[in-house]
C-alpha cells in the first residue's frame, strides 16, 4: 500500500488514493491534521502531534516545533536529557502517521510518496529521504509541493491547454510554480520561492510588535525574556493573526506572573506591520514568471495552497499582483496531501486515474567552482553553472574543464548551489578530488556531468579525458546529511524510543490544554479550572472507558467555553 504524506512544518497530514478518490486518514484524535510537534513528558515517553504542541507553552524546552526548516543541517534540538536531529523528529511525525494509516487501512504500510517545497535543497531533499526511512517507509516519490497542489485540484484532467500559478505558502516555506497543461501532460515551467518564509514568520512580527510595545508592562526587560513567556506568546499570537482575518482586528492579550498586558491590532495595522514580508513575496513570483516567459494575463488560473493564504493581507497581494481572485475550492491546509495521495494512485497504477505525465524542474542553479583570468594569474571562488535554475527534469548535463598549473596532481571538483557569481555566496553541496596524470598546464582536461533526477537528488562524474577514468558521488558528504552507518545507529536508537501509547492520546491532549490554559488565566478563573482537573484525574483514576469517556467530552466543552471567553 502507498500513502501520500504532506510533511509539514506546522502541520502534517496522510492520505490514501482508493475507490477512485483521494481520502485523508483522520489521526488518533479523528482529525486531520496533526501538529508537527514532538515532545517528551516527565516520564520520558515521547509525545508526538497535539499531545507535544499542547505543552509548547508549558515545557519550551522539552518541545521541539518548526524543526522542518532546519532539515539538510546539523542542527540539534534538545528534548529533556537527549538531542535530536531535524530528520529524527521529522521521522517521529512521520511514524505517527504511518500508525495512523495502518489502524484505518487494517494493513500495513511500507511505501510513501512525501511532498516537499519545490524550493528545497538537494540536503533538504535528501534529509526528507532518510526521515521516511527512518520512519520504516520507502520514499517511492519526493514530489514537489505546487505539482501535488496541481494534481490535488484535476488540473492533470483539464481538456485545454491552460497554464497556471500555485502559490504555495505554508507554516514555514512559500514556493511558486508557474504550470503549463497540454495533451495529458502536466508540465512544470518554472519553480522558485523561499524556504525561509512561512506564516511563523508573520505570527513571529507581531510576537516582535508585542515585544517593543507592551513588554514592560509585565515587568520583564526585553534582553531576558524567559522561554515560556516567547512561547505563551508565539501561541497567542498565532491566534491573535487568526482572529485578525476573522474579525478584521483583534486584542493581543497575555497574562504574565499576575500582570496583564494587551494592545489590539486591525487588519490595516497588521498589514503596514508586515509589509517587508510581502514584499518577499513579490520577487519570487516575479521572478517565476520572469524565467517562465509567461505574463500575468496569460494566467488561467491562480492557485492558493497552504493555511497562511488566508489571511487577508496575502490575498489582497494576489489579487494586486494578478488583478483576480485566486482559487481556493479546496482547503489550503489539505490541498498538497491530496495531491500526494493521487501521486500515489498514480503510481500503483489505479485503473481510475489517467495516465498523466509530469514534468518538472530543477529550482536552482547547480555548478562548480572555476578560477577566472590569465593563465597563472587566475583568480579561484568564481561559480560556474551546468544545469540551470528550471530546466526540466530529468536532466544531465556536461561541461568540459582545464587543469591551470604545470605538473597538477589534483583537481578538486567542488559543488555548489545558487544565483550568485561568487561561490561563497551560494551553498555548498560537495566535492570530490580527481587525479590527472602530470602534464603542463591546460594540456589535462576533465568532463564534468551533473544528472539531477526527479526526486531532485543530484549525481556527479567527473571523467579524466586522458586516461577515462572516472569519478563519482551523489553529494553523499552534504553538510548536515547521515550517512548509511549514522542512519543505521539512529534507527536503532528510534526504535529503543518510548512513545506514549496512542489509546491515550485523547486523554493527554484534553491533560495538557487544561494545564496549558491554567497557566494563562488568574485568579477565580484559574481555582475554578484547577477544581475541574482535579475531578477529571480522579475519574482518570477510577479507570472506567465509558465514565472517562463521558467526562472527557464535558471537560473539553468546559475547555472551549473558557478558551473562547479569553479568546486564548
Amino acid at each position: 500500500m502507498i500513502i501520500g504524506i504532506d510533511l509539514g512544518t506546522t502541520n502534517s497530514l496522510v492520505a490514501v488514493w482508493a475507490d477512485g478518490k483521494s481520502t485523508i486518514i483522520p489521526n488518533s484524535l479523528g482529525l486531520n491534521l496533526t501538529p508537527s510537534a514532538v515532545g517528551i513528558n516527565d516520564k520520558g515517553d515521547i509525545l508526538i502531534g497535539q499531545a507535544a504542541k499542547e505543552r509548547q507553552s508549558t515545557h519550551p524546552d522539552s518541545t521541539a516545533v518548526n524543526f522542518k526548516r532546519f532539515m539538510g543541517t546539523d542542527r540539534q534540538i534538545r528534548l529533556g536529557s537527549r538531542s535530536y536531529r531535524p530528520e529524527e523528529l521529522s521521522s517521529l511525525v512521520l511514524r505517527s502517521l504511518k500508525a495512523d494509516a495502518e489502524a484505518f487501512l487494517g494493513e500495513e504500510v511500507s511505501e510513501a510518496v512525501i511532498t516537499v517545497p519545490a524550493y528545497f535543497s538537494d540536503a533538504q531533499r535528501k534529509a526528507t529521504k532518510i526521515a521516511g526511512q527512518l520512519a520504516g517507509l520507502k520514499v517511492e516519490r519526493l514530489l514537489n509541493e505546487p505539482t501535488a497542489a496541481a494534481l490535488a485540484y484535476g488540473l492533470h484532467t483539464a481538456e485545454r491547454e491552460s497554464k497556471y500559478l500555485v502559490f504555495d505558502l505554508g507554516g514555514g516555506t512559500f514556493d511558486v510554480s508557474i504550470l503549463e497543461l497540454f495533451e495529458g501532460m502536466m508540465e512544470v515551467h518554472a519553480s522558485t520561492g523561499d524556504n525561509q518564509l512561512g506564516g511563523t514568520d508573520f505570527t513571529q512580527f507581531l510576537v516582535d510588535y508585542f515585544i517593543k510595545n507592551k513588554l514592560a508592562d509585565l515587568g520583564v526587560a526585553a534582553d531576558s525574556v524567559p522561554p515560556e513567556l516567547i512561547q505563551r506568546l508565539q501561541i497567542k499570537a498565532e491566534k491573535v493573526k487568526r482572529e485578525i482575518g476573522d474579525r478584521g482586528k483583534a486584542e493581543f492579550s497575555v497574562n504574565w506572573q499576575d500582570k496583564t498586558a494587551s494592545l489590539e491590532i486591525n487588519e490595516s495595522e497588521f498589514e503596514k506591520l508586515v509589509a517587508p514580508l510581502l514584499e518577499r513575496l513579490s520577487r519570487p513570483i516575479k521572478g517565476a514568471l520572469r524565467d517562465a516567459r509567461v505574463r500575468v494575463e496569460e494566467i488561467s488560473e491562480i492557485v492558493f495552497v497552504g493555511g497562511a493564504t488566508r489571511m487577508p493581507c496575502i490575498r489582497k497581494l494576489a489579487t494586486r499582483l494578478f488583478q483576480r481572485f485566486p482559487a481556493t475550492g479546496i482547503n489550503p491546509d489539505e490541498v498538497v496531501v491530496h495531491g500526494a495521495a493521487v501521486q500515489a494512485g498514480l503510481k500503483a497504477r489505479d485503473s481510475a486515474l489517467n495516465e498523466t505525465v509530469l514534468t518538472d524542474v530543477c529550482p536552482y542553479t547547480l555548478g562548480i567552482e572555476v578560477s577566472l583570468g590569465d593563465s597563472g594569474k587566475a583568480t579561484p571562488g568564481y561559480f560556474q553553472p551546468i544545469i540551470e535554475r528550471n530546466n526540466y527534469i530529468p536532466v544531465s548535463r556536461v561541461e568540459r574543464f582545464y587543469t591551470l598549473s604545470d605538473k597538477q596532481k589534483y583537481v578538486n571538483v567542488r559543488i555548489y548551489q545558487g544565483e550568485n557569481p561568487l561561490v561563497k555566496d551560494n551553498i555548498f553541496l560537495g566535492e570530490l578530488k580527481v587525479q590527472v596524470p602530470l602534464a603542463e598546464a591546460g594540456a589535462e582536461s576533465i568532463d564534468v556531468r551533473f544528472t539531477y533526477d526527479i526526486n531532485g537528488l543530484l549525481e556527479v562524474v567527473v571523467t579524466v579525458i586522458s586516461t577515462g577514468e572516472s569519478y563519482s558521488t551523489v553529494i553523499e558528504e552534504n553538510p548536515g546529511v547521515l550517512s548509511a552507518e549514522e542512519i543505521k545507529k539512529r534507527l536503532k536508537n528510534l526504535d529503543a524510543l518510548k512513545i506514549h501509547p496512542r489509546d491515550l492520546q485523547e486523554n493527554i491532549v484534553v491533560m495538557h490544554r487544561a494545564e496549558r490554559l491554567y497557566s494563562e488565566l488568574l485568579g477565580e478563573d484559574r481555582d475554578r479550572l484547577q477544581r475541574i482537573i482535579a475531578q477529571f484525574i480522579s475519574i482518570l483514576d477510577r479507570q472506567d472507558p465509558r465514565e472517562i469517556d463521558n467526562a472527557r467530552k464535558d471537560f473539553v466543552t468546559v475547555l472551549d467555553g473558557i478558551e473562547g471567553a479569553y479568546r486564548f
